[in-house]
């Protein structure tokens, strides 16, 4: 099989059948998968964050379950990267509280050094910006930081990253710094970074903003694939081709930072007054035959930026 189509994910089967990279085996788990789907890993409670006087999320509570597809869709400024922090334990809530597999998600639950660690190793973040956390002068040893830094042996992490190196096609990058990379190279080595870990729940932050169409297409259906391996996968965005495409589960931050809507994504896809009043979606008139029309067009993904 050669790598070209490797990347592309049709044949991930055989490259997710090994759990060294901490990707669990077999890939079609969906039994098991199902099975945790009743289990709340994260468990938000009238959250709200404020920075300084601008108030960025407000009165906020969501349950997440194991295994499932999560899409936290919303316009520029809604909130929806502030909650994904959260989730994180970035940042904390100014009001209400997360709970995360059942314990309290504080700035004093993550000073012990116990929790911070068990919960580093089941919850990775992959950024916006992949320059935000690459920083080391290969390829190679930022995937490696990770599992060493929480304490895996040498051979083991070594182990770990030829894995994970295989799975995302990375081989031809592994000796190159990372900052000398495209945009999509970057953030393929920043997701290698976080899956070496072998993390339980993946957080991505507006993943597809800035890359390429096949880029776009190779990450799409990597987040499908490592979901059906029984990862949590939350997803922060505006990109609502995506939505469609990744999740299972979408809930909607409306401008005034709450929650505006929940339901699968053909519900809310196909709700066009929720999607204009978030700010989602807009309406372009053109005249035709003297008489004024409007369509709906959706926010392209090239207009997302830091914001939040």
């Amino acid at each position: 099989m050669d790598d070209s189509r490797r990347h592309m994910g049709a044949p991930y089967e055989e490259a997710f059948k090994k759990d060294a990279a901490g990707i669990k085996a077999p890939v079609n788990n969906a039994p098991e998968v199902e099975g945790r789907k009743n289990m709340v890993i994260f468990e938000a409670r009238g959250v709200g964050y404020r920075y300084d006087d601008d108030e960025a999320l407000s009165n906020v509570s969501l349950n997440v379950h194991a295994g499932e597809r999560l899409a936290l869709l919303g316009a520029n400024g809604s909130g929806k990267s502030t909650l994904l922090k959260m989730l994180d334990g970035l940042i904390f809530p100014t009001e209400g509280s997360i709970h995360a597999f059942g314990e309290e998600l504080s700035e004093a639950a993550l000073r012990d050094d116990g929790f911070s660690r068990a919960f580093r190793q089941r919850v990775g973040f992959v950024f916006q910006n992949s320059d935000t956390q690459l920083f080391s002068p290969s390829v190679r040893e930022e995937i490696a930081f990770g599992p060493l830094h929480l304490g895996i042996s040498l051979e083991a992490a070594d182990e770990r990253v030829e894995d994970t190196i295989h799975i995302l096609g990375l081989q031809h990058l592994s000796d190159r710094p990372p900052y000398h990379l495209s945009g999509g190279e970057k953030k393929k080595v920043a997701l290698a970074s976080v899956l070496a870990v072998g993390p339980d729940v993946l957080l991505f932050d507006e993943p597809t903003a800035g890359l390429d169409p096949k880029t776009e297409t190779f990450l799409a259906r990597l987040i499908v694939q490592l979901a059906a391996a029984g990862k949590t996968i939350i997803t922060a965005t505006q990109d609502l081709r995506l939505v469609a495409e990744i999740a299972e589960r979408v809930i909607i931050l409306g401008e005034d930072h709450k929650l505006a809507g929940e339901g699968t994504p053909s519900e809310i896809l196909g709700n066009r007054e929720l999607l204009l009043a978030a700010n989602l979606i807009h309406d372009h008139p053109h005249r035709h035959n003297g008489i004024e029309h409007f369509h709906p067009h959706s926010h392209l993904k090239d207009h997302h930026r830091d914001e939040e």
